[in-house]
Order: C-alpha cells, then structure tokens, then sequence
C-alpha cells in the first residue's frame, strides 16, 4: 500500500515539473482562452452583491410599462397613447450596449521591450489600469496616480497548476493544497508625452520554488522574466482600453516580427568614470532604462525626462557587508524598508546616435563607487 501512494504522488509531482518547464504559450492561445491565465491573490476577491436583474431595472423607465397618470383611462385615451409611444420609438436611436471600439492604441516594440501608445491624456487612463489588474484576479499593492505606477501583489496563475484524479477528486474541497511553484507581480507604469498621449509599460517579477542541492528543503528564487507575458498582458490591456480582440491579437502578432534587439554595455570614459553605453537615439534610451529599472527592482523616487534624470533607490546587496535586512521572504512579500536605502541620480545624455547612462553622486558628480558600477551593471543585463 504504501508502494502505491508514493507512486500516486510521484506521479503527481511529474506532473507540477511538466508544468514548470512548460513555459508561456504563445500569445494568440494566451489571448484567446480565459483558462490560460488565471491569478488568485493571497486576499480574498470582493464578493457580488446581490443586484436586480438588468431587464427589471430598465422596465421602469420604458414608457411602455409606465403606468397611467389617472386611475382610470379610456380606450380612445389608452390606443391615442400607444400611437405617440410608437412615433416616440421610431424617432428615437436605437439602445445599444456595445462598447465603442477605439483605434487610438498603438503596440511598439525595441528588442524584447514592448509598450503601448495610446492618444489619451493619462488621467483618463490611470483608473481602467488598475480596474484591468483587479479584473484578472490580482490585488494591488501600490496604484499611485502622482508617479504613474501601479503595481499588483504576489499571485499564483492558477491555470498552472496540472489537472489530474487526485486534484479533480480533491480540488473543489482542498484546492489550496495544490500549487504551482510560481509566483508572478506586474508593475504598469503610465508616462505622460508631450503631445498629450501617454505610453505604458508593464514588467513583471517571477519567483519559482526549487530544491535544495540536498533535497530536504524548498526555497523560493527569483526566475527570469517572461517578454512573452508581457505581451499578453498588454494585448489584454488593450482589450480593456477598447481595441477589439481580434486586432490587438494582430497588433502583437505584427509586433513579434518587428524584432530589433539593441545592445547596452558599460565603458570606462576618461578619468575612469563608468557609463552604461546603449546604442540608441534619447527617446528609444529613455524608454528601455525606465523599463530595466522596472525589472530590475530599482525603487523609482522621480524622474524629469526634459533633462534627462531618474532619481532611484538601489539596495545594494553585494557590499560584503553584514546583512542586516529582514529574511528572504520578509523582502520577497514586503518586509523591506526601501525609504532606508540612498537615492542616486542617473543621468541620460545623447551625441550622435548613442546615449550613455551616468550615476552622479550628490554633488553632481560622476560616481565611480564600486555601487555605482554594480547599479550600471544590473542595468546593462537588463538591456541586454
């Protein structure tokens, strides 16, 4: 007997490592089905309430149901009435409850970077953002309209977790039990442009459960990021913000054949300052550091894009000095203080096609720390 069980959960656990390594599906399929991405916060979802049914609300204010003005009509009065409703009817445009389909949003794309363009000021934006991440099952932990940003706490895709006896036999009572082994946080961030439009950006962090070299314990590490989530989340954004499924699906589909992969390195200039060196005009480098910033986890205090400076926190652990910050998953879920850390201030300058990438130190100028090359460096992997 107790063969057998350790074959049912060896079989079991075959199946959690087929899903790991399966990966993201292709845009189009992740698109296209509901059950390809499905995320549960930690936090309970908001229950319904209960509401009256849409066609007993909407009788009320339909004339054809209003009751008459006296208590008492006569035939003549009650056809006399019914013939001015129906001229009404004719008159009056047809109800409909379609959403308008809007063409005003744009995918771009640069290497594996992808954004949206969209022809609306960001204040009309920012609220459907973080009404998009709580219809897919998140909660947010920041939604900051004064610095653009909104990002999502730590989620499980459900969609992940492998279907077998024991999970449909189990699942509907103890559905917890079962796990993916992944955990994914989406940050968007919403960039006002000078011609009113705005440009948004989302990026993700991903942690994956492994085995210790021993096998006797299970820690959580942070895995690489998916481009290809991106891009789906974004499709669905713009699903969200009026684009029919169908063209933002072709949207993201004419993107991915517009490959242009960019490459970021870090020099020594004269004096030996370090700068982060990226072969871009200033508006394609200032788009591609703001998203490795993203994804780097730099804490993003301020930016000003006319001068070309971001002002960032960077917890440096590499320093070789002892680690008095809270334990792993203390930081993984929040438990870090990131106001603690010293701002830096990167700053963005172009010549003749290129731009390159400076930390300056508080007295504006460039800082050749052993810090300093480790935040160009994070960068530059980043990029890259």
């Amino acid at each position: 007997m107790r063969n057998c069980m350790n074959k049912r959960y060896t079989g079991l656990s075959a199946l959690v490592g087929l899903a790991l390594l399966s990966g993201c599906s292709q845009v189009n399929e992740l698109l296209g089905t509901e059950d390809s991405i499905d995320y549960k916060s930690s936090a309970s979802a908001p229950r319904e309430t209960l509401s009256i049914p849409p066609d007993l609300t909407q009788a009320a204010s339909d004339p054809r149901y209003r009751a008459p003005a006296s208590g008492s009509t006569t035939f003549s009065e009650y056809a006399q009435g019914q013939t001015q409703l129906a001229q009404e009817q004719q008159q009056a445009p047809a109800a409909t409850t379609v959403l308008p389909q809007r063409d005003d949003i744009r995918i771009m794309r640069d290497g594996d970077m992808r954004w949206l363009v969209v022809q609306r000021p960001v204040e009309s934006i920012f609220p459907e953002v973080g009404d998009f991440w709580v219809e897919q099952g998140f909660t947010l932990a920041i939604n900051d309209p004064n610095i653009g940003v909104v990002e999502t706490d730590w989620a499980e895709n459900r969609a992940k977790v492998p279907e077998g006896w024991l999970r449909n036999m189990l699942g509907r009572v103890l559905d917890s039990v079962f796990d993916s082994g992944e955990r994914e946080r989406f940050r968007t961030r919403l960039e006002r442009m000078p011609d009113g439009s705005t440009e948004i950006y989302i990026s993700h962090r991903q942690m994956r459960e492994q085995l210790s070299k021993d096998g006797s314990n299970v820690m959580w590490q942070m895995a690489d990021e998916d481009p290809g989530l991106n891009a789906v989340m974004l499709a669905r954004l713009m699903v969200q913000l009026g684009t029919d499924q169908e063209r933002a699906r072709a949207m993201v589909e004419a993107a991915e054949n517009r490959n242009t992969p960019a490459r970021a390195q870090v020099q020594e200039v004269s004096g030996g300052d370090p700068v982060l060196v990226l072969s871009d005009s200033f508006d394609q480098a200032w788009r591609r550091v703001g998203l490795a910033l993203d994804q780097a986890s730099f804490a993003v205090e301020d930016r000003n894009r006319s001068t070309g400076e971001y002002y960032v926190r960077y917890n440096d652990t590499d320093t070789g000095a002892g680690d008095d910050k809270p334990g792993f998953f203390g930081r993984l879920f929040g438990g870090s203080d990131p106001s603690k850390e010293p701002v830096y201030r990167l700053v963005l300058k172009s010549d003749q096609g290129r731009t390159t990438v400076s930390v300056l130190d508080p007295n504006g100028q460039p800082d050749q720390s052993a810090t300093a090359r480790r935040m160009l460096s994070v960068l530059a992997d980043s990029l890259r």
